[in-house]
């Protein structure tokens, strides 16, 4: 069994060229090849993947292993590193991402669909772990819209059903504005429940705000002149 949509992030064309040709024989829908970091965003803002097989060595500013940092924390998604080095060091920063599989250079047929059905089988078991916590809290949830939900038993936001990877800031922000939800909360309230008794400056909200807003510009978090902000519910309207 083998995931239906895979991105494949590698810098060499022989490469890419050989894991298509693995995974053609398989039934796979989407088969996404990319060199770079940044157009390896650009395919997950435009696709929906099941797993990506990540060389560490590829081009652009960002390696493997920090375009998989970047996007662990968008997304919950199965990552399996490839890599022609195999230095404790290397290994080391890798498994700090806790990928689902790595496999090093050269690799065989065999290495790479084991490698796949390993890490897929792993990824549905955590999957259905979480879909069944999600079932018995789903009396505490609150539905912001057709593609975010706030659990208010564990204090987590979903997307798509995935829970999304925020920082702790972050997370203190949207629980607030979720414990009141269609109510615009004050910035000083905001400050203070965020930063405790740290001095900040306002900008300090505002760029958590920002960052936020980076990461899931659907979330309908809304700005109220010299007031506060809210996250407003469809479920309120329907």
């Amino acid at each position: 069994m083998l995931a239906k949509n895979i991105m494949i992030v590698e810098d060499e064309v022989i490469t890419q060229r050989y894991l298509k040709d693995i995974l053609g024989q398989y039934d796979v829908s989407v088969i996404k090849t990319v060199d770079n970091g940044t157009d390896a965003l650009q395919a997950l803002k435009d696709h929906r993947f099941d797993i990506v097989l990540m060389d560490i060595n590829i081009k652009g500013a960002m390696d493997g292993i920090q375009l998989s940092k970047n996007i662990l924390e968008r997304q919950v998604l199965p990552i399996i590193f490839i890599t022609a080095y195999s230095d404790n060091r290397t290994l080391d920063e890798a498994l700090a991402v806790s990928p689902y599989g790595f496999i090093t250079k050269p690799f065989s047929e065999k290495d790479i669909v084991i490698a796949l059905q390993v890490a897929y089988k792993r990824f549905l078991a955590y999957e259905k772990q979480e879909s069944a916590a999600n079932e018995k809290d789903s009396e505490h949830q609150i539905k912001i819209n057709q593609h975010f939900n706030y659990s208010l038993t564990s204090s987590t936001l979903y997307c798509d059903e995935r829970p999304v990877k925020l920082n702790s800031r972050q997370n203190i922000l949207i629980k607030v504005l979720c414990k009141n939800i269609n109510n615009t909360v004050s910035k000083e309230t905001l400050m203070v429940s965020i930063w405790q008794e740290e001095d900040v400056s306002i900008s300090s909200l505002r760029n958590l705000v920002y960052s936020v807003r980076k990461i899931l510009p659907d979330l309908p978090l809304t700005s109220h002149s010299k007031m506060g902000y809210s996250i407003e519910s469809i479920s309120f309207n329907d």
